[in-house]
């Protein structure tokens, strides 16, 4: 069902060419690069935390984690994740298939500058057998994100 929300959304936006589906998994970075035949760090990965009671989704590079005092400067919290069942319960989508289509209201977005490196990004598309081909400016655009923002790091090796 989130896949068709997510779906229904990139469609109703002139996108739904854009999709991808697999026979393969997605449902990690790793694996939705494989499905692509990408690097690691062109996946868009959606990150859920809760912040001051409310979810929030961030929107980062495949290569990089949430740096935890860059977080805690912008949102004035630590950084807390949404257990699987609230992700599922206050973003509307599963665990390996998150995105930023066809999500909940009340969801705020946020778009990481990591991703503003690549040409070409992939988010998923609501399951975990799916992604989308955007540049990052459009999947800020269809995001609904405020601003990009700067609160990831590059994992080390």
């Amino acid at each position: 069902m989130a896949f068709d929300k997510a779906k229904q959304f990139l469609e109703s936006k002139g996108y739904g060419d854009r999709i991808r589906v697999f026979d393969v998994s997605s449902a990690t970075v790793l694996l939705a690069a494989e499905a692509l035949g990408t690097a690691p760090e062109h996946i868009a990965k959606s990150m859920t935390f809760m912040v001051n009671g409310n979810p929030v989704m961030i929107i980062c590079a495949g290569d990089t984690k949430v740096d935890n005092r860059k977080f805690k400067e912008f949102f004035g919290t630590k950084a807390t994740m949404l257990t699987f069942d609230e992700v599922h319960e206050l973003i509307g989508h599963d665990v390996g298939g998150v995105c930023p289509f066809g999500i909940n209201d009340g969801v705020k977005v946020y778009t990481d500058i990591s991703l503003k490196r690549f040409e070409k990004v992939y988010p998923a598309c609501g399951s975990s057998n799916s992604a989308v081909e955007l540049t990052p400016d459009e999947l800020f655009a269809l995001s609904g994100a405020d601003e990009y923002i700067d609160v990831c790091k590059i994992k080390e090796e």
